[in-house]
């Protein structure tokens, strides 16, 4: 699909005068992004991000952006007399491999805790438990594959769909017949833990496929010649580590299931799963305002769906439940967070496919780290 914003720029962008420096215009036009860029690929992706293409370079009597960039960067006035900002030292594997598995190993020994524990013991166990496992989970996305520069507004939303799959479905179930008359236990009010242990498990093969696609499109980039062709060659890619990472949450759905004795959730946990790591690999690029809103509209939409079933008791508003009881009524109470993660989990596959197609996003997100 055509990016309308980056047509307009480059429709905008006018073409050189006969007889005049077809690239000093465009010099002086993008000079702070050629004077401070620490190699032809920075400005590259720079062009791009404004709407420079192949097509545009050729205006400019040169076959691609890459090779443009390249005498933008010969004749651009570099800051000599200032010393290079030295990139940080990669973080070892090991650091970041075992914070991402701490969420996994410590989300299983508080399930297993709360099954040996009753009463106030149980309370103050999930208390402990949930709060270590936020703290790890921060741990873990503040360092590696999965580091985000800035992602507001996405960690409440995220937790709340995190928290639906612990306790919507019980929830739900409970509502739709008249209850809850009790505290959540495992008895009265059943807890699906196996899918967040399946999700906090994941964690690991999230951060190593998403240090795949990184390091894989890093090196697509450097090769290319071309913006189009390297969009075509990271598109695949895209698919591919997604693809594994959902294979990789899957059997580890199943283990947890069969480990925890619960029934599999898998298609709940799947789109769940896909979710929240596009909306990850999207924000460690950069791209933050779709995940926010994506997020935020599928936790507003499982929140309303429990809200309509408590609402239909009020006296005349019997028919709001209605949808949410066919819905029920013809699948399972896993049907809500199914639907509405999985149409937030494609939205997002279409969107990555977009943005992370092009240079810029994996030029700056290399600036960035």
């Amino acid at each position: 699909m055509t990016d309308l914003s980056a047509l307009d720029r480059e429709q905008a962008t006018p073409a050189p005068r006969r007889g005049a420096d077809p690239v000093k215009a465009l010099l002086h036009r993008h000079r702070e992004l050629c004077e401070t860029a620490v190699d032809p690929l920075e400005i590259a992706a720079g062009l791009e991000a404004h709407g420079v293409t192949d097509r545009t370079a050729a205006r400019f009597r040169h076959r691609d952006v890459f090779s443009l960039a390249e005498e933008l960067y010969a004749r651009a006035n570099h800051h000599t007399d200032t010393p290079p900002t030295t990139a940080p030292a990669p973080e070892p594997r090991t650091a970041w491999a075992v914070l991402t598995l701490l969420p996994g190993l410590l989300c299983l020994a508080t399930i297993a805790a709360l099954r040996l524990t009753h009463g106030q013991a149980r309370l103050l166990t999930a208390a402990a438990g949930t709060l270590a496992l936020v703290l790890t989970l921060r741990a873990a996305l503040r360092r590696g594959p999965l580091r985000a520069h800035h992602a507001p507004g996405t960690t409440l939303p995220a937790y709340w769909l995190i928290a639906y799959a612990l306790l919507g479905e019980g929830l739900l179930q409970a509502a739709l017949t008249g209850g809850p008359d009790t505290p959540p236990t495992t008895a009265d009010w059943p807890l699906t833990t196996a899918p967040v242990a399946a999700l906090t498990l994941a964690c690991a093969p999230a951060a190593w496929t998403t240090h795949l696609f990184t390091t894989r499109t890093h090196r697509k980039l450097t090769a290319s010649r071309a913006l189009e062709d390297f969009a075509t060659s990271v598109r695949p890619l895209l698919l591919g580590t997604v693809t594994l990472h959902l294979v990789a949450l899957a059997a580890l759905a199943t283990l947890t299931a069969t480990l925890l004795d619960e029934p599999s959730a898998l298609p709940a946990t799947l789109t769940l799963g896909a979710l929240l790591h596009l909306a990850r690999l999207l924000a460690i690029h950069g791209f933050t305002h779709a995940p926010k809103v994506i997020l935020t509209a599928t936790a507003l939409a499982q929140a309303a769906a429990l809200a309509t079933v408590f609402a239909a008791r009020l006296p005349g508003c019997a028919a709001l439940a209605t949808p949410v009881e066919a819905l029920v009524t013809a699948w399972t109470p896993a049907a809500v967070p199914t639907l509405t993660c999985g149409v937030a989990a494609l939205t997002l596959l279409l969107h990555a496919a977009r943005r992370l197609t092009r240079a810029s996003a994996h030029a700056h997100a290399e600036a960035r780290r």
